[in-house]
């Protein structure tokens, strides 16, 4: 009796070692597949990074991993207020993925390893910062934007709007309420073109001059236009030849607008070379500009230069609010 029982035991235990060494010669098998790039399950994979990480233990590759995550980490820069520059956006953080990662690398280990990133917010973001005017982006954002203010100068925009397609750019355009009314035909092509449209107040008055209710209506009618003729919701307010006060800023943020001024003026409207346009932006742009321009012969006949010399410098041009954001410009992969 004794002797069947052992036997018993002994057959059992036989059939869970068996299943046991089964399954992970499965997942050996799996994972070897894997590293020579014939395992169709990938997808399964990506949904099981823990499993992934366990079943193919790497120490050398993760540790090259997780030295490289700690070389190219960036910790988030917050929004604060500048004795000078007044409201500085913040700036995502970077860190490397390791667990994507470390699954990216595995599934293809004849190819340079393609880093996954994730961006960290800051804990101070620049709508926290209080109803505060804006001239300048994060100087660690490698990003500029042209603002182009329009009240006249029709007969330069569809130039302007060619250079820009041409170059690939995106640039975000402060429309008077009065000629937006106008010329609301003109208006709908610079939003056809892809460029971001926003408020100039309505008569380009001296908004620093103005009654409380005269303010309000200057802001109030050019919203209702951009949205009753173009179905913008927009974020920015350019105070017309750069007059405001604190008022005006109020004004603004009650009605979800950003005050945002400029870092640097071409000044076109004195009609300068446009050499002596290209030699200024040139000697004097960097991280976070925003460069004041409008419809004029100037800038129109210098807008590819200037374009080219902020390219030269390995910045980027976007949009006032892609600028203004905190979203960090992502490293190519590094091999």
């Amino acid at each position: 009796m004794m002797s069947r029982v052992k036997r018993a035991v002994w057959v059992v235990a036989t059939l869970a070692i068996t299943l046991v060494i089964g399954q992970f010669s499965g997942v050996r098998d799996y994972a070897s597949q894997l590293r020579n790039g014939d395992a169709t399950g990938a997808e399964e994979l990506e949904a099981t990074p823990t499993m992934a990480v366990v079943a193919l233990p790497d120490n050398a590759l993760m540790q090259r991993l997780k030295t490289e995550a700690t070389r190219q980490r960036r910790e988030p820069v917050d929004a604060k207020i500048d004795r000078v520059w007044k409201a500085i956006p913040g700036y995502n953080g970077l860190e490397v993925d390791l667990d994507a990662t470390y699954r990216k690398a595995i599934a293809a280990p004849d190819r340079p390893i393609q880093y996954v990133y994730r961006q960290l917010a800051p804990k101070i973001h620049l709508n926290q910062l209080g109803n505060v005017p804006i001239y300048r982006g994060n100087p660690e954002k490698p990003m500029v934007s042209f603002m182009i203010n329009v009240a006249w100068g029709n007969e330069f925009i569809v130039p302007i709007l060619d250079t820009l397609d041409q170059e690939k750019v995106k640039a975000t355009f402060f429309l008077d309420g009065s000629w937006l009314k106008k010329n609301p035909e003109l208006a709908k092509e610079i939003q056809k073109r892809g460029h971001e449209l926003s408020n100039h107040a309505y008569s380009h008055p001296n908004m620093s001059r103005l009654s409380r209710a005269r303010a309000v209506q200057e802001i109030e009618k050019t919203e209702e236009l951009l949205q009753q003729t173009l179905g913008v919701k927009n974020n920015w307010f350019a105070p017309p030849s750069g007059d405001f006060n604190q008022q005006t800023v109020d004004i603004a943020a009650e009605h979800g607008l950003k005050t945002v001024l400029w870092t640097l003026d071409t000044v076109d409207w004195k009609h300068p070379s446009p050499q002596s346009v290209v030699h200024k932006i040139n000697s004097k742009v960097e991280s976070g500009s925003l460069i004041l321009m409008h419809p004029t012969d100037s800038s129109a006949a210098a807008l590819k230069g200037m374009i080219h010399a902020i390219r030269s410098k390995g910045l980027v041009l976007g949009t006032v609010s892609q600028t203004l954001s905190p979203d960090r410009q992502l490293p190519a992969p590094v091999e």
